[in-house]
């Protein structure tokens, strides 16, 4: 590992979970891992994981296990970066700059979101490691020309633009504990075509990232506009409810993408072995938000890294008894359908976890 590896005092994310629960308002703790109306995206997201099983060879490794990555050009120590969320200070005081000191320490990137606290520039200023802003849109294209210039002056390395929150889905968890429905639109955004897509992406001067694409048909439509990368995503299950499994969605994805842009994928990550299924299904990396959270309860960026550096030692036994030795080497063919074992519920992959804080 590099000289950055991280030494945790958590043992297991359900360590790491028990302490965020303990540090949680109820409120924030449904904030955190609830979802939208019925919760079925929310379930689904951990369904599709739970119907894969793995198909693992015996005894044809034949070089060192290496986990590492890349993104955009940068080098990422494992398959796991770190999703844009804007209220990630109901977690951490520290906030955006708890996340991107986790991901600096332990050596990937950071998706920051431009609506987060801390500001963005100043999290720049604090960390030197290479990040993402998540262009919150809060204007039409010259707002966003301005945001990105600051950005590029800050040193970010690319620009994400979330497109399935044009409107919040109705997460009701919050909505009962607020006593009134959430309310985040903005007219341009609203409106977004692709036509303004092309615009941002002629004022960016970065690479471009779409997150919330989740049918093939609108990945091969970003890729004909030039984007440089693609995040598979249903927002975690906070967008429209009664979507499909995340690692559903991927395999066509990847195939109308077909090699033209970068595809990584966001949505129930909760095991190394989830990880793995979406390598296994074509992305390139996986992020992680629930988790992003619950590290940071647990214990700021020092929590973070715990999650970060679990998830890697579960990736790497992962991969060692699936019989390769190198990420790449991961493909369809190590998994095939199968029954899930646990019902899925938000914290499903941690069967000994109640469902409520």
């Amino acid at each position: 590992m590099p000289p950055g590896t991280v030494t945790s005092d958590f043992a297991t994310t359900p360590d790491v979970l028990a302490a965020a629960r303990a540090n949680l308002s109820s409120a924030v703790w449904d904030k955190l891992i609830g979802g939208t109306e019925s919760e079925t995206t929310l379930r689904r997201n951990r369904l599709g994981f739970d119907s894969l099983a793995f198909r693992p060879r015996v005894q044809s490794r034949d070089a060192q296990l290496d986990v590492s990555t890349s993104f955009l050009g940068h080098p990422l120590r494992s398959p796991v970066m770190i999703s844009p969320i804007g209220s990630l200070h109901a977690f951490s005081p520290d906030g955006a700059l708890a996340s991107a000191q986790a991901a600096s320490r332990f050596g990937t990137i950071a998706f920051l979101s431009s609506a987060s606290r801390a500001g963005f520039e100043e999290v720049a200023a604090e960390v030197d490691a290479p990040m993402v802003l998540q262009l919150a849109i809060r204007g039409d294209v010259d707002w966003c020309a301005e945001v990105l210039a600051r950005a590029r002056a800050a040193g970010y390395k690319g620009v994400c633009v979330t497109l399935d929150t044009a409107r919040l889905g109705r997460q009701e968890r919050q909505i009962m504990n607020n006593r009134r429905a959430q309310k985040d639109e903005h007219p341009f955004r609203v409106g977004l075509t692709w036509d303004h897509l092309d615009e941002i992406k002629q004022v960016a001067g970065l690479p471009v990232v779409l997150k919330g694409i989740a049918t093939s048909e609108d990945a091969r439509i970003a890729v004909d506009h030039g984007v440089d990368a693609i995040c598979v995503s249903n927002h975690g299950g906070h967008s429209v409810d009664h979507g499909r499994a995340v690692i559903d969605i991927l395999p066509e994805v990847v195939e109308a993408v077909d090699g033209r842009a970068e595809v990584v994928m966001d949505g129930g990550v909760l095991r190394g072995s989830d990880v793995v299924k979406a390598l296994a299904r074509g992305a390139r990396a996986a992020m992680i938000g629930k988790l992003q959270g619950i590290g940071l309860a647990a214990g700021g960026a020092a929590g973070l890294a715990s999650i970060l550096e679990i998830l890697e030692d579960e990736v790497m036994t992962c991969l060692e008894l699936l019989g390769v030795s190198e990420i790449d080497e991961i493909g369809p063919h190590h998994l095939q359908a199968a029954r899930p074992v646990n019902f899925p519920g938000e914290l499903s992959a941690f069967p000994a976890a109640s469902e409520g804080p």
